[in-house]
């Protein structure tokens, strides 16, 4: 019963984020926001309502486990996993003053999460602080945006639809609206069930099975980019859903309530996510390409961190 609850959560969770998506688009190009203010906002925290959503019904319900867990585990798997698949059917470069500029970015906050993550407790304060990056990446992205307004193309904004008729864009909001929380709440209770039946820890759960049922739409997302050789949109991708992780998801969760950080994430995960970081800078400055081979590598490292983990939590 535990595992169909998670797979119902996380079909909840993608299909509703999904339609939450659209219909905010939609209904902000209805209200004449410019393209470049929406993607900056609008996709940029409804693409990450998922990884939201558990994360502070975690907090709240007081399972930090699953909280910081998902948000690392994500991160780890948006750059190995994410990266990975879709380099082995298509090679992926990504590079530009934007790309760089938010690598440099999200090197930053990585800083800041990690020296909160060894602090053991992820406060009020921690959170304040983190919601304050987001809110200076996000300035920043609209800024540049605005420079540049031909970069983003209105049409392209997740398939939205300026003309779509009211009642359907209604539908799509109730159905994001209603379907994110409930597929939220269908998967920690889930996550917390396997965790006791099979006797590991709520923050493995977390790492592991939300963690990547939480980057599928990344991970769709960057697929399509790679076969359409848009490489800065695959690269820019998992960059921007890292960088609100760790800032926007997790500053929300310790406003809700302060998260102790599990020991196995302080002494493992936590270095293992800094480790993808720093794997991935190199390829973004120096505009080098992930290549087949090196996409396997990704994919293999991403099995041998999920065996290990497993391996030291039974």
């Amino acid at each position: 019963m535990d595992l169909i609850f998670v797979v119902a959560g996380l079909v909840l969770l993608v299909g509703a984020g999904d339609a939450l998506v659209r219909g905010a688009v939609t209904l902000s190009l209805k209200l004449g926001m410019p393209a470049v203010i929406i993607s900056a906002t609008v996709v940029a925290f409804g693409t990450s309502a998922p990884e939201l959503l558990i994360s502070v019904k975690s907090a709240y319900q007081g399972s930090p486990g699953i909280a910081i867990g998902n948000v690392v585990g994500s991160n780890i798997a948006n750059v190995l996993l994410v990266l990975g698949v879709p380099a082995l059917v298509a090679p992926i470069a990504g590079c530009g003053s934007e790309a760089h500029r938010n690598t440099i970015i999200m090197i930053g906050a990585t800083v800041v999460f990690t020296a909160f993550i060894l602090m053991g407790v992820i406060g009020l304060w921690g959170g304040v602080l983190l919601l304050v990056i987001t809110f200076v990446m996000i300035t920043d992205s609209i800024r540049c945006g605005l420079r540049h307004p031909e970069a983003v193309d209105a049409e392209e904004l997740e398939d939205a639809d300026p003309a779509m008729a009211p009642w359907k864009l209604t539908l799509l909001l109730i159905a994001g609206l209603i379907g994110l929380p409930l597929g939220a709440e269908l998967l920690i209770q889930g996550a917390q069930g396997i965790a006791r039946s099979i006797g590991v820890s709520e923050a493995l759960i977390g790492l592991t099975i939300i963690a990547i049922g939480t980057s599928l739409p990344e991970l769709a997302t960057t697929f399509m980019a790679a076969l359409r050789n848009q490489a800065d949109v695959a690269i820019g991708n998992v960059i921007g859903s890292n960088l609100f992780n760790i800032t926007a998801v997790i500053g929300a969760a310790a406003l809700v309530h302060p998260m102790e950080v599990p020991a196995e994430i302080i002494t493992r995960d936590i270095w293992i996510m800094i480790g993808s970081t720093a794997v991935l800078a190199p390829f973004i400055f120096f505009c080098l390409k992930i290549s087949r081979p090196i996409g396997a590598v990704f994919v293999a490292a991403y099995v041998g961190y999920i065996f290990l983990a497993y391996a030291q939590g039974l």
